[in-house]
């Protein structure tokens, strides 16, 4: 998955003034204690995180 591709999937869900407000502040013990952006500035792939983000948030199947 692309980055553009995970930040409109981001955007989509949260809305695009809270996905970024999410990805900074909210703590996730799936990413290993990480935000959405720490983890992606760890390396993660961007499918992983959007799987954990998925998980942990409800994001409707549609919409995985």
């Amino acid at each position: 998955m692309r980055l553009t591709v995970f930040w409109q999937r981001m955007a989509e869900h949260f809305g695009p003034g809270y996905a970024d407000t999410f990805a900074r502040d909210h703590v996730m013990s799936e990413l290993g204690g990480r935000t959405v952006n720490q983890a992606l500035d760890a390396g993660w792939e961007a499918k992983d995180v959007w799987r954990v983000v998925c998980a942990v948030m409800g994001v409707p199947g549609e919409k995985r």
